[in-house]
């Protein structure tokens, strides 16, 4: 059923490969893409442009390690909504508040589910108690500290990792 989805979409093995390649390291040069895969640097080049225009492809960025730049705590928020009509309005105020990184409309007993990155204990009360819980409509909040980030990854999209 997978691979009757990527035909619809147009995506074939070779996407696929050059996609993990990059997926496990977005520095690679496309002409060491296309060596591997004995493709022309170009094929690459316009196989990532195609994904990037049916929006399989997103953009890039750098990962920063938080804790490596004093950024110690990482919680998760469980959300409580007054009413689930307030659900774009509070979005947009959260927006705005730069320690959420993710923010997630869940089902289940959360509106909504975020993911914070604090320096210290000090700094996610202040972030809680001064930016999330005066948003309107936000009734109120569960956090979940963060002790270790065991597995963070992408999805595997070929078996054999190629």
């Amino acid at each position: 059923m997978f691979e009757k989805k990527l035909q619809i979409l147009q995506v074939d093995k070779l996407d696929l490969q050059i996609l993990s390649m990059l997926m496990n390291d977005a520095t690679i040069p496309y002409t060491d893409i296309a060596k591997e895969l004995i493709i022309s640097g170009g094929t690459v080049h316009v196989r990532m442009k195609k994904l990037q225009e049916m929006g399989i492809v997103t953009g890039s960025n750098l990962v920063v390690n938080p804790q490596r730049i004093g950024f110690d705590v990482c919680a998760f928020l469980g959300i409580f909504l007054e009413k689930g009509s307030q659900y774009h309005e509070a979005v947009e105020q959260m927006k705005q508040v730069k320690e959420i990184v993710e923010l997630h409309y869940t089902t289940g007993l959360y509106s909504m589910f975020a993911k914070i990155i604090c320096r210290d204990t000090n700094h996610l009360r202040e972030v809680l108690n001064e930016k999330v819980q005066i948003i309107k409509g936000i009734q109120r909040t569960e956090t979940f500290i963060s002790l270790e980030e065991s597995i963070k990854r992408q999805i595997t999209l070929l078996d054999d990792g190629k």
